[in-house]
């Protein structure tokens, strides 16, 4: 049964991981247009229908009275304030670098879930994963390159999002389990809502609509980050951190090749050997799951 649940938590986030991607190239095409909490706003305003309409969808929360209060709403709501500061930081920096360098930094999330699932969720972290997470770091390092002429600020930017979106992600995973994942959702996204609404006011305000099309590229950014985001949570509160962390890198690729087919990006000197070191901190990982499963 475990095994099970482990295998569906990663399907669950691979389709995530594809569904994030898809948002971040229609970031990156909005960017010229709009600012980063304008983009945020915009994501978190669409992204509650699909966390409603999985909620109202649910027999079993129909069935418990249509609760709305979460007893750790306290949790819920600091999600949404750091879901505030990784989005902002994420989509700014999809506007300063190239798209696979962005993603690819943002994609260190998974070392840092590893990390703080130790220390707040006291998963049993072996030296050998611990070791896989230093080498997927120096990976990181490599591609931000400090102290570097080639170093940019920018750099930081995803970086900082990698932080913040693992901290929502190892959180997901201390609130109730009985509490449906729709609503854990819900919470977090009025805040960050709420958060770049505010960011995206004291920044200069909202633009209005450069074309009439660009409602759509909102409401399809907003859909597929709303689903993502729930289906990433699910996958989180089904299994380990550790033994999703892996996982993790396939949107690195996919990244990459996303970046290289619509905005004819190919940053080989940017990723190279850097991001080989965060995959290969992955694989490492994945091996010594096997291996444990095997004894």
């Amino acid at each position: 049964m475990k095994t099970d649940r482990t295998l569906t938590a990663v399907a669950l986030l691979l389709c995530a991981l594809t569904l994030f991607d898809a948002m971040g190239l229609i970031i990156k095409y909005l960017s010229p247009r709009y600012g980063a909490a304008e983009l945020s706003a915009w994501r978190n305003a669409f992204g509650l229908i699909p966390s409603l309409i999985v909620l109202y969808s649910s027999r079993e929360w129909h069935a418990k009275g249509r609760i709305w209060k979460l007893r750790q709403w306290r949790m819920a709501l600091s999600r949404g304030v750091i879901l505030t500061f990784a989005q902002f930081s994420f989509y700014l920096s999809l506007g300063v670098l190239t798209f696979a360098t962005a993603s690819t930094i943002t994609y260190a999330n998974s070392l840092f879930a590893v990390a703080l699932a130790a220390v707040l969720l006291r998963e049993n972290v072996g030296w050998i994963r611990w070791g896989a997470v230093l080498t997927g770091f120096v990976g990181v390092i490599w591609i931000v390159r400090p102290g570097s002429d080639s170093f940019s600020l920018a750099a930081l930017l995803p970086l900082g999002a990698a932080v913040c979106y693992a901290l929502v992600g190892v959180t997901a995973r201390m609130m109730d389990n009985d509490v449906p994942t729709p609503l854990i959702n819900l919470y977090s996204s009025i805040v960050a809502l709420l958060g770049a609404t505010a960011l995206a006011l004291l920044t200069g305000g909202f633009t209005p609509l450069a074309a009439p099309s660009d409602i759509w590229w909102l409401m399809a950014m907003g859909g597929f980050g709303g689903s993502a985001v729930l289906l990433l949570i699910m996958a989180y509160r089904m299994a380990e951190q550790s033994n999703l962390a892996p996982f993790n890198y396939f949107g690195i690729p996919l990244a990459f090749l996303l970046g290289w087919v619509f905005f004819d990006e190919a940053p080989w000197r940017e990723l190279f050997p850097g991001a080989l070191l965060i995959l290969a901190s992955g694989l490492l990982i994945v091996w010594r799951e096997q291996r444990l499963k095997q004894a």
